[in-house]
């Protein structure tokens, strides 16, 4: 368990690239404007820089939608072994109560 939990947050460490964050301008509007370059298309600004920018930013948005949906999974099964594990611990603390109790009786 410990093993799977290491390398599922292994795969969590690129959701911290994934935030941007926005010095000024508009992305897409030219080279400089926006946190930088991102190609040619964007470099040039216009229509086509903005449009690249949108789907950027959509994919991003996609991507980390992905990656909550895969955490909220992840904390649920996680929820569920746990609850086995005290379901499993209930039933052998009264299995234990009945030997105990089996024992004082037999003592009497």
């Amino acid at each position: 368990m410990a093993l799977a939990r290491t390398s599922f947050l292994k795969a969590w460490r690129p959701v911290l690239a994934v935030s941007q964050v926005r010095w000024g301008g508009e992305y897409g509007s030219g080279a400089g404007s926006g946190g930088g370059t991102g190609g040619s298309i964007r470099d040039a600004g216009g229509a086509f820089g903005k449009m690249e920018a949108a789907h950027e930013e959509q994919y991003f948005r996609r991507l980390q939608a992905e990656q909550l949906k895969a955490l909220k999974k992840h904390h649920n099964e996680e929820i569920e072994a746990h609850e086995r594990e005290i379901r499993r611990h209930e039933e052998s603390i009264e299995r234990l109560k009945k030997r105990k109790d089996e024992i004082d009786s037999d003592s009497d």
